[in-house]
């Protein structure tokens, strides 16, 4: 547990990538397997399970604790995280010291954490007390946070796996593969994953690595003949495998999602062994020339059992753009152009050749036409009539790579949908902002003239705007209801997002999809700010 903690404190402390991996392959060469299984198991954000609250761990705190609630909360406002609060407190006020706990990482994750949640009342505040009385502070904060599941690193996968690679002197998109599909902790699958490579080790149900795009910010190099463009659909990325007689269907998050999906994999099942697409899951009902909105989608997520109504209601489809696997052949070496043929020809062949539902449900990524960048933005002001979200622009001579590699692959969104709202409300964020307020609030005006609750927003400003913001709203905090305060309804903001959808859940009925501050107008009047009538019409104009 000592060396996990230091290593937590090492990577917190740094902000160079070079560090962070030079840290990460220190611990990992010098740790036994099965700690080094946990410690990448909660370094990949695996570990978020909560075994006891922080608020019950606030209340052992103070149960032993001299001070106040007051003081407590006071001191929780200024360092914003619940686990690090009591970290600091208990090191300056938890009494009778125990011997030093020199147990391993691994037991501590299989035996001590487990053991303290399971129990109840005054034993559990007992155990967990004489838990903190044997850690240092590095380690009491590393142990708090595994118990509320809130232990965020702060390093990346990709940094994670650039270090095991230089440890094991594998590629990084075979250990990246091969972290696919899930890990599980133990000693056994971390000398799994770092062992040589070999051509046996394939596992059926594993997905390939996702190719992720980059926001385009120029025009791409070379003509535009060179170029594929495809619409940017609004849905869940996936991979659709078909292998050993059986079907998977993942998600982006690497989550087996098929049980929510049964008509794909019914589809699926025709074809041949072997075979593995990457395409985006949607709602689009037959005979229509593009998908429902993302809201149809949602009612499907994490769905075990979809209902004949259901499936009625939210028919799904799976729109492949790229073809992984053909035959058994790993194809993502190949450029793009023989993939994409590869891939037309496999669902021709499928429509002409199946007397199923699947034709339909297995959907080939339309091209759009690009012969001239002159082309490109008038395509672009298309998405929204096409229901998508933009473009995307892939390079015909592209390996499909795997996470965000520049230069081939590109996503030209269209521009967000905007309003002008009104700041009504703000609560203090959390980390090294824990001291400011950049949680923000919302609304618009009602037909009675009243500001209703519209969106919520975290992100948009710059640190010079949410420092004056910050000190604008504790001059003009009209309420407090907790955290939270109420301003005086002054400020109007530009928000941006990328949709919205009737709720009956919002107090304004409309839901707003990704908002974010697109700006701050100072130069505009509360009275001008937009109405909820303006978000309806709006919300009428989408397709």
């Amino acid at each position: 547990m000592r060396r996990f903690a230091d290593l937590y404190s090492a990577l917190d402390a740094s902000s160079g990538t070079q560090a962070r991996v030079d840290a990460l392959v220190a611990y990992f060469s010098g740790v036994d397997a099965a700690d080094g299984a946990w410690a990448l198991h909660v370094l990949l954000g695996k570990q978020g399970k909560r075994l006891i609250t922080g608020r019950r761990l606030r209340q052992i705190c103070l149960e032993e604790s001299p001070l106040p609630e007051w003081l407590f909360d006071d001191c929780y406002a200024h360092v914003g995280d619940s686990a690090e609060t009591i970290t600091l407190l208990w090191a300056q006020v938890g009494a009778g010291a125990s011997q030093p706990l020199q147990h391993s990482l691994q037991h501590w994750m299989e035996q001590l954490l487990p053991a303290a949640a399971a129990l109840e009342g005054s034993e559990q505040a007992e155990a967990v007390r004489q838990l903190w009385r044997g850690l240092s502070r590095s380690e009491l904060l590393v142990a708090n946070k595994l118990l509320t599941g809130g232990l965020r690193v702060g390093v990346a996968q990709g940094l994670v796996v650039r270090a095991l690679a230089r440890l094991s002197g594998l590629e990084e998109a075979q250990l990246q593969h091969r972290l696919m599909g899930g890990f599980k902790p133990g000693a056994a699958a971390l000398t799994a994953l770092l062992a040589p490579a070999n051509g046996a080790e394939a596992v059926p149900s594993h997905p390939y690595p996702f190719y992720l795009a980059s926001p385009l910010e120029q025009q791409p190099a070379g003509p535009a003949s060179d170029w594929q463009a495809e619409w940017k659909f609004d849905g869940i990325r996936g991979q659709l495998i078909r292998r050993a007689n059986e079907v998977f269907l993942w998600s982006r998050g690497e989550e087996l999602i098929g049980a929510a999906f049964p008509e794909l994999l019914a589809a699926a099942g025709c074809l041949a062994n072997g075979s593995v697409l990457d395409g985006e899951i949607l709602v689009w009902p037959p005979g229509s020339d593009q998908p429902a909105p993302f809201a149809q989608l949602q009612r499907r997520l994490g769905r075990k059992a979809p209902g004949r109504k259901l499936l009625a209601e939210c028919p799904a489809a799976f729109v492949a753009y790229d073809l992984l696997e053909l035959g058994g052949d790993d194809l993502r070496q190949a450029p793009l152009s023989q993939r994409r043929a590869a891939l037309e020809e496999l669902l021709q062949e499928l429509s002409e050749t199946t007397p199923t539902p699947a034709a339909g449900l297995l959907r080939l990524s339309p091209l759009l036409p690009l012969t001239a960048w002159e082309q490109l933005e008038p395509l672009r002001q298309q998405a929204a009539s096409a229901a998508a979200e933009g473009l995307m622009l892939k390079g015909l001579a592209s390996p499909y790579l795997a996470g965000r590699k520049r230069g081939h692959w590109w996503k030209h969104k269209r521009d967000p949908y905007t309003l002008d709202a009104v700041l009504l409300y703000a609560q203090a964020g959390s980390g090294r902002r824990a001291n400011l307020f950049t949680d923000y609030t919302f609304g618009l005006w009602d037909g009675e003239g009243q500001l209703v609750s519209f969106a919520k927003a975290y992100s948009g400003l710059d640190d010079a705007e949410i420092t004056a913001l910050d000190r604008w709203i504790r001059s003009h905090t009209s309420e407090r209801f907790g955290p939270v305060r109420a301003v005086q309804p002054l400020q109007v903001f530009e928000l941006a997002f990328e949709g919205l959808q009737r709720s009956s859940r919002h107090k304004s009925g409309i839901a707003v999809r990704f908002p974010r501050i697109a700006r701050w107008r100072q130069d505009k009047p509360a009275a001008e700010a937009d109405s909820l009538a303006s978000a309806l019409a709006l919300l009428a104009t989408q397709p």
